[in-house]
This record gives structure tokens, C-alpha cells and sequence, in this order.
């Protein structure tokens, strides 16, 4: 796990609002609470029988995926298209050329079509960081998720779904379970429930599951499943991530599943009330039990609905973050 990351202004205009949003690593809770009262405020839209709104109209978002996910490229094409954005989406291959080249080659095509958005998701760490430091400055970046780094979409859906279901962070437990090696979703996650005030923080894998420095999280670990599970009120279950792996960091899937995978007993052993969460795509029988995923604790269907608001919140401020900036420099232009 690469250290914390320490350049976060790059995201914030100078008044402290979003421009861009690559990570939720240093951002204020003020912020990050702001987020989720916005996409509260957009959920509405989606029972609408015209399910938009105009904050974005006559804007041009790109979302321009490196790497394959039809999930998060729908919720954010539904999410530009509900804010009456005009939306490019572009699976872009890295195989003919270096990344790099491809990246800035891409950046620079993408800045000739005079758009006002890329949301970027790449398998290199790192990429939306590089592309919100070489892009036209009017130009407002969103990570779709990049490398092991960052997923900071998910990890505000996943904080907008807990508060829904269980109001403030200030009392919960929440356990993050499986993957945590590979998965950029459990690094945001922890990141937004330590900057949102969740006092009990649980990581639950085998050692060879485990990034070194988690400690910069104020997270426990746990190895036994059965014990960090006990009395928690959220459960973030995580996709073994296989094509990420090398060498044998699992003996099995099914010793994975006897170990850690969340069965009816395991969940048993949660509070009454816990929920069941998991970014998906979910691999039955691996990390969890069919009847848990789709039981009454699961709120994993609910977490694609809020996925779309998080993404329309997201976008509109950083819109609006990027026409605060441009007035700001319109008028230190004017006064000097």
C-alpha cells in the first residue's frame, strides 16, 4: 500500500469547494458530508417521470475507461444524462502503445473536443492524478477507479448507504472483509468512515490478503472471521479480485469460503439489524452465501440506486467548483 497521499489541494478550488475528485484521502468531513447531502437530495430524481434536472445542460462529460467496468460506466453515463449532460463514453485499448503515451495521447485528443468532464478509470494507479495535473485547467476530472489506488464514487455510496440505513458513523462498527490487498474500494471506504468519525473500524482477511501500513487507516485487523464479525452493524464484503493476483496468495476458493465467505451463521453473529454490503460483481459461493446476498440484511441492490445519486452529486460540484475557480481568476486578471 503506497502512503497516504499528502497533494489533495489539486482537488479543491481556492475556496475549498470540488474541482476535481480523485480521492477522498484529506478531504475535509465538512466536504465529505456535503456529498452525501447532495446526492440525498438527487435520489428523488430517479422516481420522477422525467428523471432529469438542468444543472449540467450544455455541458460535455467524457467517460474515457481504460479498463472494462459496465457497471460504474452505466451509473456515471445515468448519472451525466439525469444532470442534462451531454455524455461520450470511450473504452480506449492500452495494448498498441505505452500507458503513458496513451494517456496524455488520449488527453490531448479528448481537450480537442472541448469537453468539460473526463471521468477516468484506468488499471494504473495514479492515471486520474496524472491526467487532473496535465489537463486544461477548466476541465473537472472524476476517478472512476484507478489501479489499487482509489474508487472514491464507491466508497461515497457505500458512506451514503450506511446513513441511510443507520444514521450517523459516531456510534457504528463497520467490518470490511475479504480482499483488502487488491481492492482500491476498501481503501476508500476507510478513508471516508475514518473522515466521516466511525470509531470502530474493522479489516477482516488472511495475512496474505493484507497491504503493510493499514495502520495510517486507524483500522483493526482481524484474521479470524467469527471474531471480527461479533456485534458489528455493517458488513463491506469484497470480490476476490483473481486477475489481480499472483502467486499463491489463496490456497483455494473454497478454503477462502469456509474461512471468511459470509454464510447465514457468520452473519448470525453480527448485530440483528447489520446490513449486508458488497461493491459488486458478487461471486456466490466465494465471498458469500446466496441466501445473505439476497436476504432482508442485504442493501447491495441499494447500493447501485444510491451509486447513481453519489455520481450526480459528484459531478454537479465539481462543475460548479470549476465556474467558481474561473471567476476567481477572472477577477484577479481584472484587478492586476
Amino acid at each position: 500500500m503506497s502512503p497516504i497521499d499528502t497533494q489533495r489541494p489539486l482537488q479543491l478550488n481556492d475556496q475549498g469547494q470540488l474541482r476535481h475528485f480523485l480521492s477522498l484521502d484529506g478531504l475535509p468531513r465538512a466536504l465529505l458530508t456535503e456529498i452525501l447531502d447532495t446526492a440525498d437530495s438527487f435520489l428523488e430524481v430517479g422516481s420522477r417521470a422525467v428523471k432529469k434536472v438542468p444543472l449540467l445542460r450544455g455541458k460535455t462529460v467524457c467517460n474515457v475507461f481504460f479498463e472494462n467496468s459496465t457497471r460504474t460506466r452505466t451509473t456515471f453515463e445515468l448519472a451525466a444524462q439525469r444532470l442534462s449532460a451531454d455524455v461520450i463514453s470511450l473504452n480506449v485499448s492500452t495494448s498498441s502503445t505505452s500507458k503513458g503515451e496513451t494517456l496524455f495521447d488520449t488527453l490531448r485528443n479528448l481537450e480537442a473536443m472541448a469537453a468539460d468532464m473526463f471521468v477516468v478509470r484506468h488499471s494504473d494507479s495514479g492515471a486520474a492524478h496524472f491526467i487532473a495535473e496535465h489537463v486544461c485547467p477548466e476541465v473537472a476530472i472524476i476517478n472512476g477507479g484507478d489501479g489499487r489506488h482509489a474508487h472514491p464514487t464507491q466508497g461515497m455510496l457505500d458512506m451514503l448507504t450506511i446513513r441511510r440505513h443507520k444514521g450517523n458513523f459516531e456510534q457504528l462498527s463497520v467490518a470490511i472483509v475479504g480482499d483488502i490487498l487488491h481492492s482500491r474500494v476498501a481503501r476508500s471506504n476507510m478513508l471516508a468512515l475514518k473522515g466521516l468519525g466511525c470509531p470502530d473500524i474493522r479489516v477482516i482477511a488472511p495475512r496474505t490478503l493484507l497491504p503493510i501500513g493499514l495502520e495510517q487507516y486507524g483500522v483493526r485487523v482481524f484474521h479470524d472471521a467469527n471474531e471480527g464479525l461479533k456485534d458489528v452493524d455493517v458488513v463491506i464484503m469484497l470480490r476476490l479480485q483473481r486477475e489481480r493476483m499472483q502467486g499463491g496468495l489463496l490456497p483455494s476458493q473454497g478454503e477462502f469460503y469456509r474461512l471468511y465467505g459470509l454464510t447465514t451463521q457468520r452473519l448470525a453473529l453480527a448485530k440483528p439489524d447489520a446490513i449486508v454490503m458488497h461493491p459488486g460483481p458478487i461471486n456466490r459461493g466465494v465471498e458469500i452465501e446466496s441466501a445473505v446476498a439476497d436476504g432482508s440484511q442485504s442493501v447491495i441492490l441499494n447500493q447501485v440506486t444510491y451509486g447513481i445519486a453519489i455520481r450526480m452529486a459528484v459531478m454537479s460540484m465539481a462543475m460548479s467548483g470549476q465556474a467558481t475557480q474561473r471567476q476567481i481568476n477572472q477577477e484577479v486578471e481584472e484587478q492586476n
